[in-house]
């Protein structure tokens, strides 16, 4: 029978080991399709809630952020868990303009990220720069918002008013399939939208690159 500071203490274990990774991220994981040593970006990497699990796995990690404090955070990390990776990995940038060459990553992450754009063609714009630097093969993960599933207050253009008085671009079923084949990629799941009751819609939408 195990007790419950047995119990406390693997609680704490899980959560040193993953951090707070996003838990479609995880399940990236689990289904082996971002694996220690392949090369990742996170585009957007924010304090670097995604990355503790593949840092301490020994991927070799990349990532970009306009925020310097979470760039700076994600460098510090890194360092804290011996990787031995240089701080030049980390990078501050904005998406629609990362500072890493073409075909570069086995995967790609842009989590909670694509619905800040501006309008359609900076959306275009950050997608084109993450698919830029996907390797034929490789895998481009995206989160985001959308209206899948709810309805919203329309702003202008693609943007919407969120419940909390934000304005986000919202994409939709039909754009992201639009765009799945105009990027002639092939999605590695069907689109998976989870409703938050009465404030948002987050979709998954994750593709492979064929050359």
């Amino acid at each position: 029978m195990t007790s419950g500071c047995d119990d406390e203490c693997m609680a704490l274990s899980i959560q040193e080991q993953f951090g707070h990774i996003d838990i479609y991220v995880f399940d990236q994981i689990l289904r082996g399709n971002i694996a220690p040593g392949m090369r990742v970006l996170d585009a957007g990497c924010g304090y670097g809630r995604n990355l503790v699990h593949l840092l301490r796995e020994g991927c070799e990690i990349f990532a970009v952020d306009l925020d310097r404090d979470g760039v700076e955070h994600v460098r510090r990390l890194s360092a804290s868990l011996g990787t031995g990776l240089p701080a030049e990995n980390f990078q501050v940038a904005p998406i629609e303009q990362i500072p890493f060459p073409d075909a570069f990553a086995d995967v790609v992450i842009c989590n909670s990220v694509l619905h800040f754009a501006k309008d359609e063609e900076h959306f275009r714009a950050m997608l084109a720069e993450l698919w830029r630097v996907v390797r034929p093969g490789g895998m481009l993960f995206c989160r985001l918002g959308s209206r899948i599933g709810m309805d919203f207050e329309r702003v202008r253009g693609g943007r919407f008013l969120m419940a909390d008085g934000a304005e986000w671009f919202l994409a939709d079923e039909e754009m992201l399939m639009e765009l799945t084949e105009e990027m002639d990629s092939v999605l590695v799941d069907p689109l998976k939208t989870t409703i938050v009751q009465d404030y948002r819609c987050m979709t998954t939408w994750v593709q492979r690159k064929q050359r």
